[in-house]
């Protein structure tokens, strides 16, 4: 039940003799993340590891593909008890399983994986964004606060990347900030798994005029200048714009729905990927138009390559890294993420463009099967893993 805290003392952990032992630890993510579960962990069951996965969600213990999940429970008080008393739980349980490599997905963790360390574990840091220029996106936060935070938590960073075996970066952007201090880094991109290639089952012809984002929305991603897009792209044709993700506020979601466009939108809330899986086989785009915040410039969204995966072609802001991978390609038009009116032309040359958008898609499509992909990924992090061992 979320809100209590397990007692796991009855999942023990028994592995076939000669198996190395892995842990993973994320207190923020959902136990079937795609990068933690789907990808990382998947991938070194099927490479004989044992593995158990520590989380803290509240749904409890279980095991699911090969994986021993162990839940510490949720904590309802927010990221203080995060980083104190939850932190201190998956602690306690990490050190019980004795495994060979700690692996953990959170920079509230930090401690725990300096702790670990400490009792001369092999410990890794999986470093999924620049958090330091996160930090500077914090607007709740005011700019003199938000530049110590990210100052005193930069050096906090740094310290414990010192100290631990390994770092694993989600990019090459990221990497470049541990370079100087930990020599032992691999990159392991977000690219997809190979066998979630879309099926592409409705035929170009047969699809809605309809325009996707799938995610988290926020103002930061862009959701009202799509909103403001797609009024702006209806004037001409008849378009709609599928969102698909929790909003960041209740008040955003309220503001948002004021706007003019909103006539124009199919609010699915959040969808499993099944259902996501759906819908990306009838639309004709997929949008993901984040603002140039520090944080998102040098990122590479999950969505991106999701959308390209699916055949589809992509809206994409029009930052350096992101044209350089959409150009190459030809898979999809870049945009100014501030400007509605560009968004909306690019929308409405999709529509009206079929045989150019469906080739779009196709390329797309064809450089996540070569080049995009978790294949080679894969190969790196089990190399790293044997370096370590």
């Amino acid at each position: 039940m979320p809100g209590r805290i397990h007692s796991n003392e009855s999942h023990k952990i028994h592995p076939c003799k000669g198996m190395k032992k892995v842990c993973i630890l994320t207190s923020v993510h959902p136990r079937y993340d795609t990068r933690i579960f789907i990808k990382q962990a998947q991938s070194l069951v099927k490479a004989g590891y044992d593995v158990t996965l520590i989380v803290a969600d509240g749904f409890g213990c279980e095991k699911k593909d090969g994986i021993h999940i162990i839940d510490v429970g949720v904590s309802s008080i927010g990221r203080i008890s995060r980083m104190t008393r939850i932190a201190l739980l998956m602690y306690k349980k990490a050190l019980g399983i004795n495994a060979h490599i700690y692996h953990f997905h959170d920079p509230e963790l930090i401690t725990v994986g300096l702790l670990l360390k400490i009792q001369g574990k092999h410990v890794i840091y999986d470093v999924h964004e620049d958090y330091p220029k996160a930090i500077l996106s914090k607007y709740y936060l005011n700019p003199p606060m938000r530049k110590f935070t990210s100052s005193l938590f930069e050096v906090f960073e740094r310290f414990g990347a010192k100290y631990f075996t390994g770092i694993v970066p989600a990019t090459p952007a990221i990497a470049k900030r541990f370079a100087s201090f930990n020599r032992n880094i691999i990159v392991v991109q977000n690219f997809p798994v190979h066998d979630d290639l879309i099926d592409m089952k409705i035929s170009w012809k047969k699809r809605s005029d309809i325009v996707a984002y799938i995610g988290a929305i926020s103002a930061l991603r862009g959701v009202k200048e799509m909103v403001n897009a797609i009024g702006l792209a209806s004037e001409g044709i008849n378009v709609t714009l599928a969102l698909a993700g929790k909003f960041s506020s209740q008040s955003l979601k309220k503001e948002v729905e004021c706007l003019d466009g909103w006539r124009h939108i199919q609010y699915l809330g959040h969808l499993p990927q099944e259902k996501v899986t759906g819908l990306l086989c009838r639309v004709k785009a997929g949008l993901v138009v984040f603002h140039g915040e520090p944080n998102h410039i040098f990122s590479q969204p999950n969505k991106l390559f999701e959308y390209m995966s699916a055949g589809i072609p992509v809206i994409a802001s029009n930052f350096p890294l992101w044209r350089k991978i959409i150009d190459e390609s030809n898979s999809g038009i870049c945009i100014d993420p501030l400007s509605p009116r560009e968004i909306a032309e690019a929308v409405r040359w999709i529509i009206e463009h079929p045989k150019e958008s469906e080739t779009m898609g196709q390329n797309g499509r064809k450089e996540i099967q070569e080049k995009y992909n978790w294949s080679m990924e894969e190969k790196k992090l089990l190399l790293f893993y044997e370096s370590l061992l």
